[in-house]
């Protein structure tokens, strides 16, 4: 195993058969094979002491190198063969039984082979710093350890996959008791409760990793349905027999912290878990129904939220306007959308592009998604009277430069950030509406004077969230020439091989000239005359899609737009006039992203279809 595992290593690190340890810093073997240059190592290294890592885990937060680049490193320093990944098909399943999941977690190591002739267990593990006392391993299995070594996030990834077969299958009517023995609840459950328990507990896990945003817990008549959120799209993952709804139910109250014994009456709490190795908070929402309670789990994963406006999906003529204006000394700038599109994400990325520390940054928000270092965030609480109006209030006495409302509801917030824009700070904030145009209305409708919404907004940003195509099932797919012309493409420019030449409103850069079609990573471009076409595998589920990425519309407010704004006109000619001058619409961009193969027709068309 160890032999075949060798030869799957990448020179020049380390060539099959050589296997000496290298005493040098894996800094110095990475520069030397050429992944990162001195400059990025020196910046690591004067990072890492903030972070408390080590300068190989620096050099992955930072982007300058990647896992499998840093485990081929530190296989060379200590002589150990190494692999970039593995299916969990690989691992032998009777292993895990004798191991605990806590244990493989906290070791980042799994067993994968278990030799008996040779008496030897294979290992994989990610640092082998933890790797100095494998007594106790040896002990468990009656084996010698041979350790190969594989990049943390293939090693985290595969142990979750390995153990979540476990609580894949718990049934409450078969009472199996599969979810990890070690949860520190079952120490203080009883044998009744325990598979409540693991139910409730299976449910998240399972959840989380399938990167479900939302699980929903709904009595039906005579069974509990639990459906999961999956990039926006709900499917059903589980049944349970009527009578544990009140178990059920009593135990997501207990973990969120709710009156277990209010049932008459709508309640919010939250939970904070770790979940394979992840911090995972929780919003719960319960509510009684005609046939019970019903609940709904919104799980916000920190590690997986992107804080970059470059990975969000912004195309290019998009990311240099927001650029522009997120460091403009004072405004009001705009995200506009629906629930769970995305605002919140675009509002922090917004926030680390300008945090620096010649700026104070303050936000006040309903709840407190994600702790930005170096900004002050606050999360309200009507109980004591603790409003974004009365928080928005209070900021202005403490010198800020950037402020940051999570969401602007009512006339006194709107009148409130207005003031601040025009007394020499940037506001950042939400509003509900189905466009970019509409939010000029929208807050005109709340009673803000007309003058007053033009001269203070110098953007805003409508945004949606769309399903990425599944890179590993997609086949090409032949549009017709109505998809072409709903969608926003010349038929004729399309099928005649011009790309971004065939978009009726083309991405131009900041001068003005046409941007060519760049595919995501890990996306290429369809066919000449072809677009992609969702199937399914088993890499995605079935569902043809994988991940979500933003569709975009961003009103610069020019000197036109405010002046149609100051007249009172309506959202519809306030919108027409910024696509005179160059505005692209939600579904324009759709279009883009549909051509440079991240998306297909029907899913842009889902969610644009109301700005068709």
């Amino acid at each position: 195993m160890a032999t075949e595992v060798a030869q799957q290593i990448v020179p020049p690190l380390l060539p099959p058969g050589s296997l000496r340890p290298d005493p040098r810093p894996v800094g110095e073997i990475l520069v030397e094979a050429g992944f990162v240059t001195p400059e990025q190592l020196a910046e690591a290294l004067s990072a890492q002491h903030l972070e408390d890592e080590r300068v190989g885990e620096t050099l992955v937060r930072l982007k300058h190198a990647s896992g499998w680049q840093v485990c081929q490193a530190l296989a060379r320093q200590f002589g150990m063969p190494c692999v970039e990944k593995m299916k969990h098909d690989d691992v032998e399943d009777e292993l895990v039984e004798s191991l605990s999941i806590g244990y493989a977690r906290d070791n980042m190591l799994i067993p994968i082979k278990h030799d008996k002739e040779m008496a030897v267990l294979h290992v994989l593990a990610a640092d082998p710093h933890k790797l100095l006392d494998l007594d106790d391993l040896a002990r468990v299995y009656d084996a010698e350890i041979e350790v190969t070594l594989m990049p943390a996030a293939e090693v985290g990834a595969l142990i979750n996959d390995v153990y979540s077969k476990r609580a894949k299958d718990v049934d409450l009517e078969k009472k199996e008791e599969a979810f990890d023995e070690e949860d520190e609840d079952l120490l203080h459950a009883s044998a009744e409760d325990a598979p409540i328990i693991r139910f409730v507990n299976s449910l998240i896990f399972n959840a989380s990793k399938e990167k479900a945003s939302d699980i929903h817990i709904e009595p039906g008549d005579k069974e509990v349905v639990v459906r999961n959120r999956v990039d926006g799209v709900l499917h059903e993952v589980r049944r349970a027999p009527k009578a544990h709804l009140p178990s059920i139910i009593a135990r997501v109250k207990i973990m969120a912290g709710l009156n277990i014994a209010e049932k008459r009456l709508p309640q919010d709490g939250r939970i904070r878990r770790k979940i394979a190795g992840k911090e995972v908070d929780m919003r719960v929402a319960t509510a009684p129904t005609s046939n019970g309670e019903r609940v709904t789990i919104r799980l916000l994963d920190k590690s997986a939220m992107a804080l970059s406006l470059e990975v969000i999906g912004l195309a290019k003529d998009h990311l240099h306007t927001i650029r522009e204006t997120i460091h403009r000394p004072h405004g009001i700038f705009l995200v506009t959308g629906p629930t769970g599109s995305g605002k919140t994400t675009t509002l922090y990325s917004s926030l680390s592009a300008i945090n620096r520390p010649d700026l104070n940054i303050l936000t006040v928000e309903d709840p407190v998604e994600f702790q930005l270092a170096g900004i002050s965030q606050v999360q309200i609480n009507p109980k004591i009277d603790l409003t974004f109006a009365s928080g928005l209030r209070s900021f202005l006495r403490h010198d800020p430069d950037v402020i940051m409302v999570g969401e602007i509801r009512d006339k006194e917030t709107a009148e409130i950030a207005i003031q601040a824009s025009l007394t020499g700070h940037f506001v950042l904030s939400t509003i509900h509406t189905n466009d970019a145009a509409t939010g000029i209305t929208r807050l005109v409708d709340m009673g803000v004077q007309p003058f007053l919404v033009a001269s203070s907004l110098v953007a805003l940003q409508a945004q949606r969230l769309v399903r990425r195509v599944c890179p590993h099932c997609c086949k090409p797919h032949e549009p017709s020439p109505v998809e072409l012309n709903n969608l926003g493409v010349d038929p004729d420019r399309f099928f005649a091989g011009e790309g971004a030449g065939a978009l009726k409103a083309p991405v131009n850069d900041e001068h003005g000239a046409l941007l060519p079609l760049t595919p995501m990573k890990n996306y290429t471009l369809p066919p000449p005359g072809h677009l992609w076409e969702a199937v399914g595998c088993e890499l995605c589920n079935g569902q043809g899609y994988t991940g979500r990425t933003g569709v975009y519309e961003v009103l610069d407010i020019t000197e036109e737009v405010r002046r149609l704004a100051i007249r009172n006109a309506d959202a519809s000619e306030i919108k027409r006039c910024a696509i005179e001058q160059g505005m692209r619409t939600l579904r324009d961009d759709g279009a883009h992203k549909v051509l440079c193969g991240t998306t297909t027709i029907d899913e842009v068309m889902r969610v644009t279809s109301e700005e068709g």
